[in-house]
């Protein structure tokens, strides 16, 4: 068979991994093990992302159809031989290639994805840091607070449906949990309401802002109008919005 002369360009991009791992760890989140036979060697800084490859991007499918590819997962640890690695996904309703990936992808399967990606991360030299995003948030928070230093000044709320649904978190930074209760996820008056509610030391911090778009907007707009936040301190990672497919 004839090789695409596109792979070897990207080879260096591309790393082949094999899953060892796949469980639940909510109701609504599933974690997914990912194990490679050298070491990845590749910059990364806690709360980037990998892109799992579903369909060959570089294939002809690919090339007319390169929305139904590549799906974004944070990493949501990097083990230190750099031989593994940990996602986090969140099973929320609905359809597409990465949902289903995510939910049935299975111990010993094989897996491609490309290497790290983003500028969702912290700011080191920010006074103080204040978090806000609901469940699909978690996957980046986690490793975020979990690279902050323990003398880290730290504020946030993570939302979620219920207390069954609060993904575990690293410590010793705690965000303040909060729940819908059946409200919409959409435009979250939950999560803006409590970010209201949270006592900050001003608006010299750095903050991140991750989840459903419009909630996301929201907490910004809030932060600029009613705390004066300078908008270049505030970092947005929308992962999910009705209607729109592949965000992350």
């Amino acid at each position: 068979m004839a090789r695409n002369p596109l792979a070897s360009a990207f080879a260096k991009y591309v790393v082949e991994a094999r899953v060892t791992g796949a469980e639940l760890v909510t109701p609504t989140m599933r974690r997914i093990r990912l194990a490679t036979e050298t070491p990845i060697d590749f910059p990364y800084r806690a709360g980037q992302h990998i892109r799992v490859q579903i369909n060959d991007p570089l294939s002809v499918y690919g090339i007319l159809r390169p929305a139904e590819t590549l799906r974004t997962y944070t990493i949501w640890e990097l083990d230190a031989d750099r031989r593994a690695l940990e996602l986090r996904a969140h099973l929320y309703d609905g359809d597409g290639i990465g949902l289903r990936w995510a939910r049935e992808v299975a111990r010993g399967d094989t897996v491609t994805f490309w290497w790290p990606q983003g500028d969702f991360f912290t700011q080191d030299e920010a006074p103080f840091h204040l978090f806000a995003g609901d469940e699909t948030a978690s996957a980046a928070f986690g490793p975020m607070l979990r690279a902050l230093g323990e003398d880290a000044q730290v504020h946030g709320a993570l939302e979620s449906e219920s207390a069954e649904h609060d993904p575990p978190m690293p410590g010793p930074h705690a965000l303040r949990r909060v729940h819908r209760r059946g409200a919409p996820a959409a435009s979250s008056q939950t999560l803006v309401e409590a970010v209201a509610g949270l006592e900050l030391p001003g608006n010299t911090g750095a903050a991140y802002l991750a989840g459903e778009a419009r909630t996301c907007q929201m907490i910004r707009d809030y932060l600029v109008r009613e705390r004066n936040w300078p908008r270049r301190s505030i970092k947005i990672k929308p992962f999910w919005t009705p209607g729109k497919r592949g965000l992350h």
